[in-house]
């Protein structure tokens, strides 16, 4: 057959995704601090948007609309028409919110996106907390002071480049040889200037490993001698509680042996961390939760973000002075572009609320009571009742966090599979049976550890039927050893006291 150009026509279906509907469904999966750069970066690229503060007059307007509800009311009152599948057709204009945590007085029985301010939110001539963070000394900062008086020259210049190697828990984190090899020097001079960066405060810097930083600190308080030198050398030993073998190698006596490991306790294995060589990354929460008289006060942090506004006087200007056709199309493009960001963060924040109220319905005893009561939830579940799609909840409770009077709690904490009651009840949980677990193996007899077994059927005793690979595997994800491993972890404890 000869290879010939034809024209085919071809009929074909297909879903497509308009770029808002893409933006609106990229917004849901944002936390709050992502959402402040994403804004950020739509107001520098549109001429029509704003970030400020509403007018006090429409603001009265919203406050004068919007009376204080519960959770019941939000959720009985049903789906909005701007809540509907992504079709944001409402006013966002006049939407006001506060923040819980601006508030100066009680706090309003508001849910969420009604306009009932909270407080002021003014702070006033507070102090410059982000200055403060910026001035304090860095452990860079701190051992180049060092260094600066012990050393100069290419000595100083070599140090500096270990330093800038050392982590923020202080390990060095280079390797000597390639170091030597890029720095174009001998790397007996790279040991030797090391050697002096190790002697530097605090004690223990600058290792390249745990047994040589503990080795440091014990040089440093004198109680480097052979047996210390030997039980360093082999703490995965001492991590099995392996003291018998322990006390072959070290050719020392059960008194000195626990002489020793608890001399070992007072070392610091991460020195960096007393400097501080890292900026903490607080959680930033995205709800607050609140208890008010028997109902529940849910509210969406404002706190982070700015108040978007689409300048409609600064449209009437640019449209008066709009000649061509090409410019009058972008101008329009831009006003729509605008529109559509305000009702989709509008829909945002209204769509968080209302998982966010359904999540505090259906745990409502793990915020009165605690952890032990989490109830067994998915995602849809919550889909269901808030009549949403279970991908949009998912997309919700991603990288968002709750903070409540128990703490702050990502979203998808409270979503977990459950345990099926042994005497025909509700399933419980898995992180309730988790608490359960760690309830149980904290409180057990030093001389009585618990199995696995043991755990299983002080489960069913308290009415959680669960299976002893099923108690392993949680037992394990809490960071907790077998019956042998608690035993001998015990037994060291007690030793050493």
């Amino acid at each position: 057959m000869a290879l010939t150009p034809r024209l085919d026509l071809r009929q074909s279906q297909s879903l497509v995704m308009t770029p808002q509907l893409q933006q609106a469904i990229k917004l849901l999966t944002l936390s709050n601090l992502e959402l402040e750069t994403f804004i950020s970066d739509e107001v520098e690229k549109n001429p029509l948007l704003d970030t400020g503060e509403l007018s006090t007059e429409s603001g009265e307007e919203r406050q004068d609309d919007s009376a204080a509800q519960g959770s019941d009311e939000i959720l009985s009152a049903g789906p909005s028409e701007s809540e509907a599948a992504l079709d944001m057709e409402g006013h966002t204009d006049s939407f006001t919110n506060n923040s819980l945590c601006d508030s100066d007085g009680p706090l309003d029985g508001q849910l969420g996106l009604n306009g009932a301010s909270s407080g002021s939110g003014a702070i006033g001539d507070s102090a410059d907390f982000e200055n403060m963070l910026a001035a304090e000394i860095t452990l860079t900062d701190h051992l180049m002071d060092q260094a600066g008086t012990v050393l100069s020259g290419t000595d100083l210049f070599v140090a500096q480049h270990i330093i800038d190697q050392i982590d923020e828990c202080g390990y060095l984190q280079a390797d000597l040889l390639e170091l030597a090899y890029r720095l174009n020097v001998g790397l007996v001079d790279i040991q030797r200037i090391l050697g002096v960066v190790q002697t530097f405060d605090p004690v223990g810097i600058g290792a390249r490993n745990l047994a040589e930083c503990l080795a440091l600190q014990a040089r440093d308080a004198d109680r480097y001698d052979p047996a210390m030198a030997r039980l360093i050398d082999n703490l995965d030993l001492l991590a099995k509680g392996a003291l018998p073998q322990l006390k072959r190698i070290c050719s020392v006596d059960d008194e000195d042996l626990m002489d020793m490991i608890s001399e070992l306790r007072n070392y610091d294995p991460k020195p960096g961390c007393k400097i501080g060589g890292g900026e903490v990354q607080s959680v930033v929460p995205d709800v607050f939760i609140a208890e008010r008289g028997d109902k529940w006060i849910i509210e969406v942090n404002s706190a982070t973000l700015p108040k978007v506004l689409v300048n409609r006087s600064y449209y009437s200007e640019l449209k008066d002075g709009a000649q061509d056709k090409q410019s009058k199309e972008w101008l329009n493009e831009c006003l729509a572009d605008a529109n559509w960001l305000v009702k989709a963060l509008d829909q945002r924040q209204r769509t968080i609320v209302k998982v966010a109220t359904e999540i505090v319905k259906q745990q409502e005893d793990f915020f009165r009571k605690g952890v032990a009561h989490l109830r067994p939830l998915t995602l849809k579940n919550v889909a269901e009742k808030i009549e949403m799609h279970e991908s949009t909840v998912s997309r919700v409770t991603s990288n968002k966090y709750l903070s409540c009077s128990r703490g702050t709690f990502e979203l998808k904490y409270f979503f977990t599979s459950g345990i099926q009651s042994s005497t025909g009840g509700e399933a419980a949980s898995a992180e309730a049976v988790k608490s359960h677990i760690k309830t149980l193996i904290d409180g057990e007899d030093p001389k009585n550890i618990l199995s696995d077994d043991k755990l299983v059927a002080l489960l069913n005793d308290r009415g959680f039927d669960i299976a002893r690979r099923t108690v392993a595997k949680y037992r394990e994800s809490l960071g907790l050893g077998s019956s042998v491993q608690r035993r001998r972890q015990k037994a060291l404890e007690g030793r050493a006291a």
